[in-house]
């Protein structure tokens, strides 16, 4: 696949770096702006500007099969997108900053004016998985499958977990739970009865909700909601946050240091309580009763002030601590010391291209641990042998963790036995997943 992007940006570097090894990546930037990071890549690199005509056929544009535009501004990206949607048949993909761009772009949302395929504002996809991930306590990452019914979760195993240092074959979990992965000093891998959990763990379990439900409460002690939360930072994704959980009535209060703002968001929200300070004081932040929120998410711009203020949260007493990580390779340093669940903006925006662009011949449902695991769906063909799972011999290791049948959503066993035009969730490693779908293609 041909890839051009406009902006050797940290988004574009990153992209660049995520996909140059199958497919063919050209950037197009100022001639200044090309890193060392850029140079050691096998990429072709065109000086000058993407709204550019000359530029743009210079990147041979009319064959391209994908258009990202990720610079720095919004104005820019919005432009070339534009420009290439009358040049060329490529998907535009377009990243945005600021909420009143958003809002612009949706008016023409499937109508005769629309020309931008797909719009990514980063911080809006920050917000959703940090809001999945709020509503299920001790989780450190949730995704949702079958309309809801079905459900995958990430979960640490701490010192006074029941499960540490037990085996997976003599741990008794729920009926329709899955264990699918482990990601162990930051590999994932499939494990299998004998493989005992240890410290530090993140495990991933797969299975019906109510079944999950039931897990959270046994296995890892979760028995209440979240009901209090505290947000370190009143940007976009601060407000926008905010606003999610005074929608699920989770008694909400948030810290910002500019007093201007900090008169928006009250106009904004309704039943949040805002406050003009400094998330670093913290005095402040006890005389407010931080440590005692079920949850603290630090959002603001800045990673360094991120960590000082969940790891003071966290010495607080904070059940749960949620970070913000701008800089995608600070995410392992910030769970290592101690920071709960560390997202990026950057990586929730790799995941989208990802699989609503990029992979089109693999159906992929979700990513997990940075792209080292995969959720993916395959049909069951028509010439199909009926196979009990026992018996089936998959090329690669894999789990195949959901079975849709007509309107019925199977958590499998051993002895489930998969048949012609079942929709199967399977789960496996990044290097696996087209092994497993060339599998149940033949």
């Amino acid at each position: 696949m041909k890839i051009v992007v406009f902006g050797a940006s940290e988004m574009g570097c990153l992209i660049a770096t995520e996909f140059f090894e199958d497919h063919d990546i050209t950037i197009i930037d100022k001639e200044e702006n090309k890193t060392d990071a850029l140079n050691k890549l096998d990429i072709s690199y065109i000086a000058g500007n993407g709204s550019n005509l000359n530029t743009l056929r210079a990147a041979n544009i009319e064959d391209a099969d994908v258009f990202i535009a990720c610079t720095t501004f919004d104005e820019a990206n919005i432009v070339s997108c534009l420009t290439v949607s009358r040049l060329s048949q490529a998907k535009t993909v377009c990243f945005v900053s600021k909420p009143e761009y958003i809002e612009s772009l949706k008016l023409v949302k499937n109508t005769q004016y629309e020309v931008i395929d797909y719009v990514i504002w980063p911080e809006e996809l920050l917000t959703q998985e940090i809001f999945r991930i709020i509503t299920v306590p001790e989780a450190v990452d949730v995704e949702y499958f079958a309309g809801g019914k079905a459900r995958l979760l990430e979960y640490r195993i701490k010192e006074d977990s029941l499960i540490l240092n037990k085996k997976i074959k003599d741990c008794r979990f729920t009926e329709g739970t899955l264990v699918l992965a482990i990601t162990r000093d930051e590999n994932l891998f499939i494990p299998d009865g004998e493989t005992e959990f240890k410290l530090n763990d993140k495990v991933i379990f797969m299975g019906y909700s109510t079944s999950l439900d039931i897990l959270a409460r046994e296995i890892f002690q979760s028995k209440t909601k979240v009901k209090t939360a505290a947000i370190i930072g009143g940007g976009s994704v601060g407000l926008m946050l905010a606003q999610n959980l005074e929608k699920i009535n989770i008694k909400t209060k948030i810290i910002e240091r500019d007093y201007k703002r900090c008169e928006d968001l009250t106009e904004e929200l309704k039943n949040t309580l805002v406050l003009y300070g400094d998330g670093t004081n913290m005095e402040l932040l006890e005389q407010e009763s931080f440590g005692e929120s079920d949850v603290v998410i630090s959002v603001t711009n800045n990673d360094e002030k991120n960590l000082l203020c969940s790891l003071l949260t966290k010495q607080m007493g904070a059940k749960k601590v949620i970070t913000r990580v701008s800089k995608s390779t600070n995410i392992g340093l910030f769970e290592k010391v101690g920071i709960d669940v560390a997202i990026s903006p950057k990586e929730a925006s790799i995941t989208e291209i990802r699989n609503n662009l990029i992979e089109t011949d693999v159906e992929i449902l979700a990513t997990v641990e940075r792209g080292q695991g995969r959720v993916i769906e395959a049909q069951i063909p028509d010439n199909f042998k009926e196979t009990t799972l026992t018996d089936l011999t998959l090329p690669a290791k894999a789990i195949i963790a959901i079975v849709q049948r007509n309107h019925s959503v199977i958590i499998p066993k051993g002895i489930t036995t998969l048949k012609p035009r079942d929709s199967v969730l399977i789960f496996t490693r990044e290097e696996d997943s087209q092994k497993i779908i060339d599998f149940f293609r033949g």
